[in-house]
């Protein structure tokens, strides 16, 4: 290996000493990944080595420009080179801290015939992965400029088999590349080229134009992009197509390469960002409590869903839609509640408990009454945060409202959660922090319709490559929950996987769909919950295969929990413990589905064992049929040699 790194740096050298040539060697630093980017025959192209292994062989590389295809009669100059490498300590994220180290290369690609038609492919290559986008100074634009397509096509070196989100149902997936087309896939897109060989296809920082989607119709075991562009007449980069690669599919979650290629936080007091769970009102209308209590939308079910919250370490209480009135009528004012709501007296008793209260709006409100008003009204009652749900207009029209919306949050210091077919998160929220999760996903219990247990499996591997999402889970009483006004199906899974779930999945809220009194009937079990801080620490896949289940490991101050999640199979797993630092003990206690558990027919049955470990113990941990499995990792003492 030490002989091709050698190999390689040395052509580096010798092609950038050499003024006419075409081709160009782009290294990761640490030499692992390399991409080569030619001009043979007048014809830009490029290539992905990484561990010694070609993904991509020679693939088109370039846009259309109205007439002018960059793929083909083009010259690259101006090549640079430049290293980057800092530290950086997120406010919403999975780690606490992110490393950001590249090496950043620029070529600019220009039109033989019309010199005065050119642009720059930025590159950035980082350990695991690798990302491009093109850039226009003025002087490439001339009075407008339109990109009409991106002919690049991903010539991957062999079959694979792919994963892809798909909106507010189960992925797609697993798809054999060479066995069927597909016109228009939503990314991320992760694939598997071999056991050990795995690479997720997304944007990052996408800002100004259109969300692409992969098109997979070609027969060959190609990727191009589908792309809108809107005219523009001043300087701009498009979004970055990013590239995350690893051993496992695991690696590809944990990459923080997204986040990386966004811009700094642009907020200057992030004092009051705070993640953490929230309890819902809207599943829980029509709930009949113990006392003879019947939830609805009115503040007296809101102060009691506080109360809970305040006792059990919750931060946050969401109050949905409806509360201003009908969410889909110009008439409803989201500046006003409607009646049976006290909107000042709730966040009064709220603050005093010390509960924030998150307030839903509906696009329609929003832009019926003016977003800016609304947003300093809500501001003003003292929420902490806005839900954002059903936004409308063309893609690049959402993508333009939701930064919009974004801005206007942080200036008027409110959290943002965007529901309802959002824009795929892009790794934006290390700009702006405040917008802390969206429903890229299919939430639980929503669209009408609840999902399987494989779902919950493989939107950690391949939603949350994207970013942190919101899948509103954490029930409880399972058993019945379709009976209330707002579930429409039968909740298929076990209670055990649904506190796992909260471990599991990334998300700046936790948003918690049941009623405190079924809460309160597992006290024992909601006990995990209780003890989980606002925000992890940390993100680490233990173990996992895609379609069949994921182990995750997360950090909480010197604390730990794991949760593990299996499909509609039951399984064992060994977990092996070595994560945990050499130098403690600590008491595990593991919450298990019971013997007789299953996701259609017994999904309440659980039991708790608890056992002292380190970091040279290996635990044998059971899942029912849809099960799941939750351990808090308690830190009791240092370890006495």
């Amino acid at each position: 290996m030490k002989s091709k790194v050698y190999t390689l740096t040395f052509l580096l050298l010798a092609l950038i000493s050499c003024s006419k040539t075409e081709t160009y060697q782009l290294l990761s630093p640490d030499s692992e990944l390399g991409i080569s980017v030619s001009n043979q025959n007048n014809t830009c192209s490029f290539s992905v080595t990484y561990k010694g292994d070609t993904l991509v062989q020679p693939s088109a590389l370039g846009l259309q420009l109205m007439d002018n295809n960059f793929t083909e009669n083009v010259s690259l100059s101006g090549f640079s080179k430049k290293e980057f490498d800092e530290t950086w300590t997120t406010i919403n994220g999975k780690q606490s801290s992110v490393r950001n180290h590249y090496n950043e290369y620029a070529i600019t690609v220009e039109a033989v015939h019309d010199p005065q038609r050119y642009y720059s492919i930025i590159f950035r290559l980082y350990d695991d992965g690798f990302a491009y986008r093109y850039s226009f100074p003025e002087g490439a634009i001339g009075d407008s400029l339109i990109i009409n397509k991106e002919l690049t096509s991903i010539n991957f070196n062999r079959d694979f088999t792919y994963w892809a989100t798909n909106g507010e149902r189960h992925n797609l997936g697993p798809i054999t590349r060479s066995e069927k087309e597909l016109e228009s896939i939503i990314p991320p897109v992760v694939m598997q080229f071999s056991p050990k060989s795995f690479m997720a296809i997304h944007e990052a920082e996408i800002v100004e134009f259109a969300p692409f989607t992969v098109n997979a119709a070609s027969t060959n075991y190609s990727f191009s992009f589908n792309t809108n562009y809107s005219k523009r007449s001043q300087s701009f980069n498009t979004s970055w197509r990013a590239f995350m690669l690893g051993e496992s599919a695991g690696d590809l979650v944990e990459s923080n390469l997204l986040v990386n290629l966004n811009e700094p936080c642009k907020i200057e007091d992030t004092s009051w960002i705070k993640p953490g769970r929230s309890l819902w009102d809207w599943r829980v209308w029509g709930y009949k409590a113990p006392d003879g209590y019947e939830y609805g939308l009115n503040t007296r079910s809101h102060k009691r869903l506080i109360d809970f919250a305040a006792e059990n370490n919750i931060q946050y209480l969401l109050i949905d839609a409806d509360w201003y009135g009908e969410e889909f009528s110009e008439n409803s004012d989201p500046t006003s509640a409607r009646e049976g709501i006290n909107i000042e007296e709730c966040m009064e008793y709220a603050s005093g408990k010390g509960v924030g209260i998150i307030l839903y709006l509906n696009d329609v409100g929003a832009k019926r009454f003016g977003l800016e008003r609304v947003l300093k009204q809500f501001s003003d009652w003292g929420a902490v945060g806005v839900k954002y749900g059903f936004m409308t207009g063309s893609q690049e029209d959402k993508v333009k409202q939701t930064r919009r919306v974004v801005e206007l949050c942080a200036k008027y210091k409110l959290m943002v959660n965007f529901h309802d077919n959002p824009i795929p998160p892009s790794g934006d929220r290390r700009t702006y922090p405040n917008l802390v999760t969206k429903e890229f996903c299919h939430a639980q219990a929503d669209a009408m319709r609840s999902y399987f247990p494989e779902t919950a499996v493989n939107q950690v591997l391949i939603n949350m490559i994207a970013g942190p999402i919101d899948a509103t889970n954490g029930w409880f009483g399972l058993n019945n929950a379709h009976s209330r006004v707002k579930v429409f199906r039968e909740i298929p899974g076990t209670v055990v996987a649904e506190v796992a779930k909260l471990i599991t999945n990334y998300s700046g809220w936790m948003v918690m769909p049941d009623s405190p009194e079924e809460y309160a009937k597992k006290d024992d079990l909601f006990e995990c919950v209780r003890n989980m801080p606002p925000q992890f620490d940390s993100f680490l896949v233990l173990d996992a295969k895609l379609d069949e289940f994921v182990c995750v490991a997360r950090k909480a101050g010197t604390d730990w929990f794991v949760g593990s999640l299996s499909n509609r199979d039951a399984r064992t797993i060994k977990l092996d413990l070595s994560f945990l630092p050499i130098d403690r003990k600590y008491e595990a206690t593991i919450y298990e589905d019971a013997d007789d558990s299953h996701f259609m027919t017994n999904k309440e049955s659980y039991t708790i064992r608890t056992q002292l470990v380190d970091s040279k113990s290996e635990l044998t941990i059971r899942l029912a049929p849809g099960g799941g499995n939750a351990i808090y990792l308690k830190d009791i003492l240092n370890v006495k040699e």
